[in-house]
This record gives C-alpha cells, sequence and structure tokens, in this order.
C-alpha cells in the first residue's frame, strides 16, 4: 500500500487538531507533524520527507500563499482555509484541493484521495523512468502524465500553462504557475528564455535571430534571459555565438 507522509500547518490549534484526527484514521496517511507556522515546518519539508501539506492560508509572518511558492513540486499542497476568495491563486501555485473551514471527514477523504492517486502515479512515473523524468499535471479533471523529454516548450499565461507537446497538435493546459513548473523539469535539459517561455533544449533545431523556431512558432529570447541563453548556445555550438544585439 503507498502511504502519504503528511503534516499540518494551522496557526489556528483546534482546526489544525481537526485535520490532524482525520490523517490518523485514514488507512494510508501518515502524520509527521502538526505545526502552527510554515516556518517551523520548513526543515521537515526541505528534507524530502512528505508527500502531502495541509495548509492554512492566513498565518502570521509567512501566510500559506507565500510558504506554497517554496514548497518542493513532489510535495502537495491541499489549502485549508476559512476564505473562499484564494482558490484562483492557490491552484496557480500547484495545489492539489482547496478544502473550506470546517472541514468535514467526506471533504478530507475526497481530497486524500486524490493525494494518493497523484503520489501513487507520480511515484510509479519515477520508477519506469529510473530518473524521475516525469510530470504529472491536472488538466481538464484529470490527471496526465508527461514524459519531459516529450516537451517542445512550455507557455505561460496570465493563471495557466500551456505544454506543447512533440507530435502532438493539442497542447495541455493547466491551472499552474511558470515558477512551479520550472521547478520540476530536468534544469540539464529545460531553460527559461522568456518571461512566458520555457524551452526544452534538446529540440531545438533552428535559431533565427533570437528566436527559437518550431514550425511556425518563434519563441522570443527576451534581454533578462540572453546570457544564459548565449552560454547554452556557445558550449553545444562550433560557430560563433548568436548575436545578441536588440532587435
Amino acid at each position: 500500500m503507498t502511504i502519504l507522509n503528511c503534516c499540518v500547518i494551522d496557526d489556528e490549534p483546534l482546526a489544525a487538531q481537526l485535520i490532524g484526527s482525520y490523517v490518523d484514521k485514514t488507512p494510508f496517511m501518515e502524520l509527521a507533524g502538526i505545526f502552527q507556522s510554515a516556518q517551523e515546518a520548513i526543515k521537515i519539508i526541505l528534507e524530502g520527507k512528505i508527500d502531502v501539506v495541509f495548509l492554512d492560508i492566513q498565518m502570521p509572518q509567512l501566510n500559506g500563499l507565500e510558504f506554497a511558492k517554496i514548497i518542493p513540486p513532489h510535495c502537495r499542497i491541499i489549502f485549508t482555509t476559512a476564505y473562499n476568495g484564494y482558490a484562483v491563486v492557490a491552484f496557480k501555485d500547484n495545489a492539489l484541493d482547496y478544502q473550506l473551514k470546517p472541514v468535514s471527514y467526506e471533504d478530507f477523504t475526497m481530497a486524500a484521495n486524490r493525494a494518493l492517486e497523484w503520489v501513487s502515479l507520480n511515484r510509479q512515473a519515477n520508477e519506469k523512468s529510473g530518473t524521475g523524468e516525469y510530470i504529472m499535471v491536472k488538466s481538464e479533471y484529470k490527471l496526465i502524465q508527461i514524459a519531459t523529454s516529450d516537451i517542445l516548450y512550455i507557455e505561460g499565461l496570465k493563471d495557466y500553462v500551456k505544454i506543447y507537446i512533440d507530435g502532438d497538435r493539442k497542447c495541455i493546459m493547466t491551472l499552474m504557475s511558470m515558477k512551479v513548473l520550472e521547478r520540476a523539469l530536468p534544469q540539464s535539459r529545460f531553460l527559461r528564455v522568456h518571461r512566458s517561455f520555457i524551452v526544452n533544449t534538446s529540440k531545438i533545431k533552428v535559431i533565427e535571430r533570437n528566436r527559437i523556431v518550431f514550425g511556425n512558432n518563434y519563441i522570443p529570447v527576451s534581454d533578462s534571459y540572453k546570457n544564459s541563453f548565449s552560454e547554452f548556445v556557445t558550449s553545444r555550438s562550433l560557430l560563433p555565438a548568436p548575436d545578441n544585439d536588440p532587435e
């Protein structure tokens, strides 16, 4: 049986204890700790010992949305909050679920089963690849496994990202931030070239005037990323580095 190591972060003791009791009576979950602040939980989460975080939003010093930005991508977040106005932002930060307090055990169980499904599929994908080079994303109420080697490039929109797959005319859209996705991708093969674009460097075939060409699509390299892109090209080229003068 897949076991999920969980922790609860909430500055309200009664709410934290309630979620902790739900974790304790769920057969496939183990409670690693209850913390009253994000600062208390940072160490155990960054050590990679946690699969699922039940995270409050409104907390002093470091709130849940801010903390979510530094949680590793393999660790999934289920927000538990009294406020319903943060849902879009929460899912953009790769939340698995968004639960309104007081959380019933029925609602908790639905979120827990979703977490079990995601973690189980992610572990299977990592075992298959041997290198962890698969990602799982949620798109249209489905979890989709994507081999990172198949990705051409990624385009960031306001609240969504589009993942373009080699040989597939349709892209995969998911509610996630570029920063979260960038952390989940192998740094050896993916490069941020623009605020709105991440490219798979192994798929680059043509570069034209500081634009990466994928078929009929031209991916611009912005000024902020020209140095790192130039270094990448130079390290793999027998020719002079591309012209970095602004157009």
